[in-house]
């Protein structure tokens, strides 16, 4: 699971900037058009979860605890809560929460394969 840590983090880090961008041009349309939407503000928060749970993910790789993998789960799962909620029109979040779902699932899995490896 080491391994998964540290790939999904370098792409977590990643793609924050591509979500951010698209975001940020959702945003800008939302206000100019003059829509009540929020899936810019939306994808902002998915972008600033992804970015932190890669961090976490990436610093936390050789962490024997549980609290990184529920710190993970919290983080990832809190994005792609955010991001199924708030898509709107922005088409592409829902696969940027569906990125953060696996990752969440992911972190699940670990937790509880570390469970049994202790019992």
């Amino acid at each position: 699971m080491k391994t998964w840590k540290l790939v999904s983090g370098i792409l977590c880090i990643v793609l924050f900037v591509v979500v951010m961008f698209q975001s940020c041009a959702v945003g800008f349309v939302n206000t100019v058009e003059g829509s009540e939407e929020f899936s810019g503000t939306a994808g902002m928060i998915v972008a600033f979860m992804m970015l932190s749970g890669g961090i976490v993910s990436v610093s936390t790789r050789q962490s024997n605890g549980k609290g990184s993998n529920i710190a993970l789960i919290v983080l990832f799962g809190f994005a792609a809560f955010v991001g199924f909620i708030g898509s709107g029109r922005f088409g592409d979040l829902p696969i940027w929460s569906f990125w953060c779902l696996i990752n969440a699932i992911m972190a699940f899995i670990c937790l509880r394969r570390k469970d049994k490896k202790e019992e």
